[in-house]
């Protein structure tokens, strides 16, 4: 059983308006969201636009060992913005036979489906992508939920093909380009953020295929 340390956002009504959100995945690979971040290793991936009736709230992290575990609780996983691109996400994995489910475990992991996202490092939108990445696969808007979704995808086909049958290390990639893969004699890279980047992927993805 997996035990998913993923401290997850829900909307409730009130007359406040939407908090910066911040994103912080752990040693062990768990990811949390909060708006209160404890330090500068907190990366905000959601900057507060003022919408009247809306806050964010924190919920407790799920652990499946409970004699009380109920799957279908995992349905509090879908973030706010999720369903706003199920049907285009679902079009793009089938155009390049890319499993969906693993496109939202890395939409989910990058970006939790905030299409403004942008990290230290430059990378941009739902899935994050890098100015070279975004030029190599055909993007010229990363900004662009449609075409930061399809050029993302496509990224991650071609790594899942290079480093087949190994999706570990086709994640490993997508976090830290293929080079640092190669580098590694085909090894997931030493980096803890890489190493924790393809737990968490991995764990939502296990996630989305047994309950789906």
């Amino acid at each position: 059983m997996i035990k998913c340390g993923l401290m997850v956002l829900v909307i409730a009504f009130s007359q406040s308006s939407m908090a910066d959100v911040y994103k912080f995945i752990d040693s062990h690979g768990s990811v949390f969201y909060t708006d209160k971040p404890r330090n500068d290793l907190y990366q905000r991936i959601i900057k507060s636009v003022p919408r009247p009736g809306r806050v964010l709230k924190e919920v407790p992290p799920v652990d499946d060992r409970r004699d009380d575990y109920d799957p279908m609780s995992l349905g509090h996983l879908i973030t706010p913005n999720e369903n706003n691109f199920d049907h285009f996400i679902e079009q793009t994995a089938y155009k390049h036979q890319v499993d969906s489910r693993l496109v939202r475990a890395v939409i989910e992991t990058e970006s939790a489906y905030n299409v403004t996202a942008q990290s230290p490092k430059g990378a941009v939108g739902l899935m994050q992508l890098m100015p070279d990445t975004a030029k190599r696969f055909g993007v010229f808007d990363r900004t662009n939920p449609h075409q930061n979704v399809d050029g993302g995808t496509r990224y991650l086909k071609y790594l899942i093909n290079l480093f087949k049958p190994n999706l570990g290390l086709a994640l490993a990639a997508y976090n830290a380009g293929e080079n640092a893969v190669l580098r590694n004699n085909n090894q997931i890279p030493p980096y803890p953020e890489t190493q924790n980047y393809v737990r968490q992927v991995l764990s939502l993805y296990r996630q989305k295929t047994a309950f789906n």
